[in-house]
């Protein structure tokens, strides 16, 4: 018999401010729920001002974990110290690993209109937070959509019913879908019992297990097989996301989170010296 996950903890994002002054609601990782490992951040981003937004992210420092950044509305570009450059569409999704150091930067590409997007940072293991950076930038277009009787399952990451995301080789295993639900629609998921797992609830509202979640909440989730989510809305939106528990001391400052306070001091060290 299938144990399906109930909500140990319900969390609403605070408000807060990124970059050169970005605007934002800070979901995870704020003085309330501090991390989920491997998860240390899940930021939403939504603005019809463009007062809120136009500064963007200037050029900044990572190290030691990875980013995802998920695009609903406006568009934004990225580039680094290397001379990379990318773009950030309504319906895509980048997952950067920074591994062992990058210099980035991620500003608007519009003058005004709304911006509605996720940022969602994951954690990297001792092994693997030295390794080369990389993108993944998925287009809309490349990203599976699983039409449901009573909705959809954009797949960002990992797999559901049989369809996989485009974002490969992520060393936490994770799942990330964007769940649309109609009025009075149920919706399994299945979740591998070791996996860390939440749901953040962007428009309408869901129950799961008997417990209301409401719009732009957080749904901590307990232990199970697979996640039983009901619509109470006609238009509900969530993410749903998973992924493998590192169990490694986290040692987090700004930018840069490693294992150790030696590995910080290294990482600022290494970017003052240039060497990201």
């Amino acid at each position: 018999m299938t144990e399906f996950r109930s909500v140990r903890q319900i969390a609403k994002g605070i408000p807060a401010s990124d970059g050169a002054g970005v605007k934002l609601t800070r979901v995870i990782g704020n003085q309330f729920v501090k991390n989920l490992d491997p998860f240390l951040m899940l930021d939403e981003f939504k603005s019809d001002d463009k007062a809120d937004y136009m500064a963007g992210f200037p050029m900044h420092p990572h190290r030691g974990f990875e980013t995802v950044t998920y695009m609903l509305k406006g568009a934004f570009r990225h580039g680094d110290n290397q001379g990379n450059t990318g773009y950030l569409a309504p319906g895509s999704i980048q997952w950067m690993t920074a591994g062992r150091g990058i210099v980035h930067e991620e500003m608007p590409n519009q003058e005004d209109g709304p911006v509605w997007g996720f940022q969602l940072w994951v954690n990297l293991p001792a092994s693997h937070k030295m390794t080369a950076p990389r993108y993944q930038d998925i287009p809309p277009e490349a990203v599976p959509v699983v039409q449901l009787e009573n909705g959809s399952v954009k797949v960002l990451v990992g797999e559901f019913q049989g369809v996989t995301g485009s974002v490969e080789d992520v060393v936490t295993d994770p799942l990330y879908l964007d769940l649309h639900l109609n009025d009075g629609a149920t919706q399994r998921v299945d979740i591998a019992g070791n996996k860390t797992a939440f749901v953040y609830v962007y428009q309408g509202s869901a129950e799961i297990k008997g417990t209301e979640l409401p719009e732009r909440h957080l749904g901590i989730l307990g232990e199970g097989e697979a996640l039983e989510v009901t619509s109470l809305s006609p238009d509900t939106r969530l993410l749903v996301v998973a992924g493998d528990p590192i169990n490694e001391p986290v040692v987090q400052y700004g930018p840069f989170v490693m294992n150790t306070v030696d590995e910080i001091q290294q990482a600022i060290v290494d970017f003052n010296e240039g060497r990201f």
